[in-house]
């Protein structure tokens, strides 16, 4: 009797493993890939909480708009990519995002940065990727929600980096349109920031 139920076992074990190699064979289903949590310490070259605003201005040129004030400034790229920041009273950048915007630069781009290429993350998350990517380069996100701009639907990513230490950024949000008709979601805006909103 127990030689007959290790028979049986056998064949059937043999016979799901030979199903399941089939089925991934002929294009079945796979399991879904986990990616390794990372946090981001750089965006356009400058990192949140480190960067002084005369650093940025060496990097990328006197901005296209700055707003002493209010402290905030932004680079804009001939393509329409535009850099922004907001700085404390020392002059040290707390937050910077990257986005799409629909103007163009004044005086056709005699005071926007040239090209774009440095204009990603330290990972290399560019705006108009796809958003399979972020979940690539920075794992599963601590939270998603459904967004809206400019009546257009839209998801959130958000990343906590708290767990990386108080020295460096604590924070990133990447927000991404949805998939749709079998295209994937593409990256839209990135946001890293010095210290949790």
């Amino acid at each position: 009797m127990k030689r007959a139920w290790m028979r049986f076992w056998a064949s059937v074990s043999l016979g799901l493993l030979a199903t399941s190699v089939i089925g991934v064979a002929a294009g079945g289903p796979v399991e879904s890939k986990s990616y390794p949590r990372r946090n981001e310490t750089i965006l356009a070259r400058i990192s949140p909480g480190r960067t002084s605003m005369a650093r940025a201005q060496a990097l990328w040129r006197n901005p296209t708009k700055n707003d002493e004030q209010n402290h905030s400034a932004i680079w804009q790229s001939c393509d329409g990519d535009a850099l922004n920041v907001n700085f404390s009273d020392e002059g040290i950048i707390q937050s910077v995002w990257l986005s799409k915007t629909k103007a163009r630069p004044l005086r056709a781009c005699a005071n926007a940065v040239a090209v774009t290429p440095k204009f990603s993350t330290g990972m290399g998350l560019r705006l108009g990727d796809a958003a399979t990517r972020v979940l690539q380069l920075y794992g599963e996100p601590d939270s998603r929600s459904p967004s809206t701009k400019d009546q257009q639907r839209l998801e959130l990513l958000y990343y906590a980096f708290d767990w990386a230490g108080p020295d460096v950024p604590q924070m990133m949000e990447v927000l991404c349109t949805v998939e749709k008709d079998g295209k994937p979601g593409r990256v839209i805006e990135i946001t890293l920031s010095a210290s949790s909103l």
